[in-house]
């Protein structure tokens, strides 16, 4: 499966990764590369959970990108 993952820099420098269809699935790292590394460990770990404890899986959001101009 495939989520959209949020990576912002907080005002400390550190970066902030969130997956927005699996609340609270937060993870940071000191660089983007480690954020993004140790949010696919969160990703994991929480989708395990979700599953050891017989509650369903959110889909992942899809996305489209719509071109307005003229």
């Amino acid at each position: 499966m495939k989520y959209r993952v949020f990576i912002e820099q907080d005002e400390d420098g550190i970066y902030v990764a969130q997956v927005p269809s699996l609340p609270g699935c937060i993870s940071q790292g000191q660089t983007r590369s480690e954020a993004l590394e140790n949010i696919k460990e969160a990703i994991a770990g929480y989708l395990e959970s979700l599953k050891a404890y017989g509650e369903p899986v959110p889909p992942p959001i899809s996305e489209e990108i719509v071109d307005v101009s003229a």
